[in-house]
């Protein structure tokens, strides 16, 4: 499957992350979505309401606001992500399991070293894990 995206929203994301360090960062992506790709068409930022470098959570009032919003865009909520301050752009141990549906993506963004690495995933019952092609379109 190939995940594109626009430079600017990618952009928006890096931005986000760099931001909010060292705390990570999270936001849910709308978009299209087909059998063989997803179109990010809008990234929505959102508070980490954990405030940690290890962990995020997203407060159901807001996640809710933006699902709406989506609908009212005609968007579906085709993933989420978040950013590892000091590890890898790879899902930990407890992003697999709090990977609640194997439908949607699952990006990461790794401050880790000085070139941040940006990747996305699918997550199929919690071990099955495969990283997708990602395509960034001006």
């Amino acid at each position: 499957m190939i995940v594109t995206i626009s430079r600017d929203n990618y952009n928006k994301i890096l931005q986000q992350g760099k931001n909010e360090f060292p705390i990570e960062c999270c936001g849910l992506l709308g978009g299209i979505k087909s059998d063989e790709a997803i179109m990010i068409k809008e990234v929505y930022p959102l508070y980490n309401t954990d405030q940690s470098s290890e962990h995020f959570s997203m407060d159901p009032k807001e996640q809710f606001k933006v699902i709406k919003e989506m609908r009212k865009n005609n968007l579906e909520l085709v993933g989420n992500y978040h950013s590892h301050p000091y590890t890898p752009s790879r899902p930990s141990e407890e992003d697999k399991k709090l990977a609640y549906d194997p439908k949607v993506i699952y990006g990461i963004l790794s401050l880790a070293d000085e070139n941040p690495v940006f990747n996305f995933f699918q997550i199929v019952e919690q071990s099955e894990v495969e990283k997708l092609d990602l395509k960034i379109i001006e």
